[in-house]
């Protein structure tokens, strides 16, 4: 079987973090996030896997290759601009055309079990199987409404804050299942999203795009502070206050709380970092009180978008989850 990886964003919700980088290559518990898209379709029998890149597209290529060392093989498709999820897709069909194919979104981390998924699209005939979640948190991700065969009907709105009644709505995962025949549906050489374009169209048409509602757990690291608050809970549960990287060190007389260290940060003694994310290669000295901030080496930016400079650092608020 074959996959798509779609990895060609700018990660500008992530950002300054995605600077340096583009945002599946930002490191999760010490490993980049598109790796774990990697692994997850391989598991799924993905041996041919196709990638596309725009923004910072060197550092997706340091983390995968060529793809020996996941037993599969990797190649790239490279965007000059732009092009949509929809846009990927037709940028990539000369790879994908030829059978039913995975397409999992690079920013996620999830031990969803996709053979059920799989299995359902074939029996169905789908166009496109949709693995759908319940977003039983009511967070900020559009509702996905099915009808009561499961076949997606439309894309909606976003939950209402303080609304919930009823049963959780659905929400799409970014992992999905398709049939070649969904080329028929994108544009070709230009622009298009999948939700927006592709999908309704699809479904005007009498097409079956399938809801499959799934379980399992699902981490989406799309802002600061969701990407923050996924380290910590992960670090939680293996019984660590924080996530350190290779490389690091905390002095003894040192506080961090609840803060992410990438590789090679130093916080010296009498500094103080709390609910934070450190970047590579940073140094607090001592003294220095860092709370609920991102912080870079400021010879990585090429624009300050937002926060100040602290000496050779650039210190931003990550600010709330819909930031």
């Amino acid at each position: 079987m074959k996959a798509m990886i779609l990895a060609a964003g700018f990660g500008t919700r992530l950002w300054p973090l995605t600077e340096d980088r583009t945002k599946p290559a930002v490191p999760f518990l010490g490993k980049p996030l598109v790796v774990y898209a990697l692994e997850y379709v391989r598991a799924f029998g993905a041996v041919d896997v196709v990638v596309n890149l725009h923004h910072r597209g060197d550092s997706v290529r340091e983390a995968l290759g060529d793809g020996t060392a996941f037993g599969c093989r990797v190649r790239y498709s490279l965007e000059d601009q732009i092009l949509g999820t929809g846009g990927a897709l037709d940028r990539a069909k000369p790879w994908l055309e030829d059978d039913d194919f995975i397409v999992v979104n690079g920013k996620i981390v999830t031990d969803i079990d996709l053979a059920p998924g799989i299995a359902e699209h074939r029996e169905r005939d789908a166009i496109a199987t949709l693995v759908l979640l319940q977003n039983i948190s009511y967070e900020h991700f559009r509702i996905v409404e099915c009808d009561e065969s499961g076949l997606v009907r439309r894309f909606a709105g976003f939950p209402e804050p303080g609304c919930r009644a009823g049963a959780a709505p659905l929400m799409f995962t970014g992992i999905q299942i398709l049939s070649p025949r969904l080329f028929e549906y994108i544009p070709a050489g230009r622009f298009s999203h999948t939700t927006a374009d592709v999908f309704p169209a699809a479904i005007a048409d009498g097409r079956p795009v399938v809801g499959h509602v799934a379980a399992g757990a699902w981490k989406e690291m799309s802002t600061l502070s969701r990407y923050l608050g996924e380290s910590i809970a992960a670090a939680a549960l293996r019984g660590e206050l924080n996530v350190v990287g290779q490389g690091s060190f905390i002095d003894a007389a040192a506080e961090v709380e609840e803060s992410v260290l990438w590789r090679d940060v130093r916080v010296e003694a009498g500094a103080v970092v709390r609910g934070s994310i450190l970047g590579d290669g940073v140094r607090v000295p001592p003294g220095i009180r860092i709370v609920d901030s991102v912080v870079v080496k400021a010879e990585i930016v090429r624009k300050i978008e937002r926060g100040s400079l602290m000496g050779d650092l650039l210190v931003a608020p990550i600010g709330p989850v819909l930031d």
